[in-house]
């Protein structure tokens, strides 16, 4: 018998196709166990951004992201499953764990992998490789 239930699913969340593809496996999985979904999203902030004081940049990119988070929960809405969205501001990877890891104790996360080219795609993105090598609970790369 399985004792583990698994009721809450993080899903890293970029805009991207790899992303979409996460969400979707993040919702198939959810539907099978009952759960629900957070979806994160983690502007990279390096301490000294070349664009600091060039507020239509971040104002457009955040119009994108707020747009693409409402799809996600639609899309999860859509399919009867729960979804919140955090959005934080940092290292991606590190905020990915802290989340994972933090308060909120989730089962499972569900990233996207980036593939890249044909050498390449036997590789995981850089988020995804710290995400899986960095996590304490199971972790399901999508590609």
């Amino acid at each position: 018998m399985i004792q583990k239930k698994i009721s809450k699913i993080l899903v890293p969340l970029d805009g991207s196709k790899n992303s979409v593809r996460g969400l979707e496996t993040a919702i198939t999985l959810a539907r099978s166990c009952d759960a629900t979904i957070t979806g994160i999203h983690s502007i990279y902030a390096p301490p000294h951004s070349e664009f600091r004081g060039v507020g239509s940049v971040e104002e457009a990119y955040n119009i994108n992201m707020k747009k693409f988070i409402d799809e996600a929960k639609t899309l999860a809405a859509k399919n009867g499953i729960g979804f919140t969205d955090k959005i934080v501001r940092g290292e991606i990877g590190y905020n990915i764990i802290k989340m994972a890891h933090g308060k909120s104790k989730f089962d499972m996360i569900v990233i996207g992998s980036r593939g890249r080219s044909s050498t390449k795609e036997m590789f995981f993105g850089s988020v995804s490789n710290y995400v899986i090598h960095t996590s304490k609970i199971p972790v399901v790369i999508v590609k």
